[in-house]
């Protein structure tokens, strides 16, 4: 099939064999899986995993690619759903779930936060991304690359990156390098989260702020008495505070917010 990329949806195609062996042998997969692709393309990932899995689906928004995937592929080897993986319902494959995909290098992060509301779903992922959003997934606390998605992230998944993919892999060339991850999720996150909507509020606030100490940067969520209770030091920075720590802290705020009354 002759397709030209369309920079709105971010397409770079994948088009060399030995990248796409190794993605499938990281993958794995096996018959009977329930295994879902993001952004299928021209297919190159679809036919190795097709013929593994029996079934496959696949999420594509481009209308003309899914129409060629729907003409190649019989329907009981690959069921196309055609529309924004931004927008798809995952859960509604039911539990179980596998997911691969060369993720869009512009929703990437929002897709990814996507994911992780349905990872008690799911059975892992195996995605392309760029390498530095790859980086900031796996990045360890007082690193530059610690921040938000990998708090969020890490909450969620364990996550280990593979390996690399360069630029000169893809048709066209992206002008960015990049890699392929993993992401396992987490049985039973430890500490756990009693409400996650404040975890990520707590870790929005202190990353918004991430070059002012904690005092400052959670001012007006969390005062020093909070965090001298958890024996975690004001003076430090947003990025040097582990998982853990934010847990511990959005659980401390949200013991308070159930004690304090509702004001009328």
């Amino acid at each position: 099939m002759t397709h030209q990329p369309r920079k709105r949806f971010g397409q770079h195609f994948l088009a060399d064999p030995g990248t796409v062996a190794k993605i499938v042998a990281a993958i794995n997969p096996q018959p009977g899986d329930r295994m879902l692709e993001i952004g299928p393309g021209l297919g190159v990932l679809t036919r190795p995993l097709a013929e593994r899995v029996g079934c496959l689906h696949a999420v594509e928004i481009d209308r003309d690619l899914a129409a060629h995937l729907s003409e190649t592929f019989p329907h009981e080897r690959l069921v196309v759903h055609v529309g924004d993986a931004l927008k798809f319902d995952f859960a509604a494959l039911g539990p179980g779930l596998r997911v691969v995909g060369n993720l869009p290098y512009n929703i990437s992060t929002p897709l990814l936060f996507r994911l992780a509301d349905v990872a008690a779903t799911l059975v892992d992922l195996h995605l392309m991304l760029q390498r530095e959003v790859v980086d900031r997934m796996a990045a360890r606390p007082s690193t530059p690359q610690y921040g938000r998605l990998s708090v969020m992230l890490q909450y969620r998944f364990r996550i280990e990156k593979l390996f690399a993919v360069p630029p000169g892999a893809f048709r066209p060339p992206p002008r960015v390098d990049s890699a392929v991850v993993r992401l396992t999720p987490l049985s039973q996150p430890q500490p756990e989260a009693r409400d996650v909507r404040m975890l990520g509020n707590v870790v929005t606030r202190a990353f918004t702020r991430r070059r002012k100490t904690l005092r400052n940067a959670l001012s007006g969520m969390v005062d020093e008495a909070l965090l001298a209770s958890l024996e975690i030091e004001p003076g430090l920075r947003p990025e040097n505070l582990a998982v853990a720590d934010y847990v511990r802290i959005s659980n401390r705020v949200s013991e308070a917010t159930v004690r304090t009354p509702s004001s009328r």
